[in-house]
């Protein structure tokens, strides 16, 4: 007998449709890091994020039926504009919890880049993900 026969299908279980919605490549200044001259002066972050999102059912062109990447490029702005961050791991922690606040996010896939750290390197950094489930 195939195992998949014994499968009773929920009663009006609709399956979960999800979109992406990203931002890429947005550069920052940004006060960050643990050494006294990075407290001295901002220095470059590039940050990427990806937002699995629940889909609405009807998007019918309207806005308010989307994640919109506007306003969480505002809320990692706000962020970033809040004060010296020690540390990149940090900073990529409160730019997912700015985008799961939003209860249509289902993960956010955040990386963090420091773009001037190494002269031999073009950044160095981190990726989180985060999820509702997280929380």
């Amino acid at each position: 007998m195939n195992p998949l026969e014994k499968i009773t299908p929920l009663p009006n279980a609709a399956p979960v449709r999800t979109m992406r919605v990203f931002i890429r490549d947005l550069i920052l200044p940004c006060s960050i890091g643990i050494h006294q001259h990075e407290r001295l002066a901002q220095q470059r972050v590039q940050i990427n994020v990806e937002l699995t999102c629940v889909e609405h059912p009807a998007i019918n062109d309207d806005v308010d039926n989307v994640v919109c990447y506007a306003t969480a490029l505002m809320g990692i702005k706000a962020v970033v504009a809040d004060g010296h961050i020690n540390l990149v791991e940090t900073l990529a922690d409160r730019v997912a919890d700015v985008c799961l606040a939003d209860y249509r996010v289902l993960t956010a896939k955040v990386r963090i880049d420091k773009l001037d750290v190494f002269k031999e390197a073009f950044s160095v950094g981190i990726e989180i993900e985060r999820s509702r489930s997280d929380r």
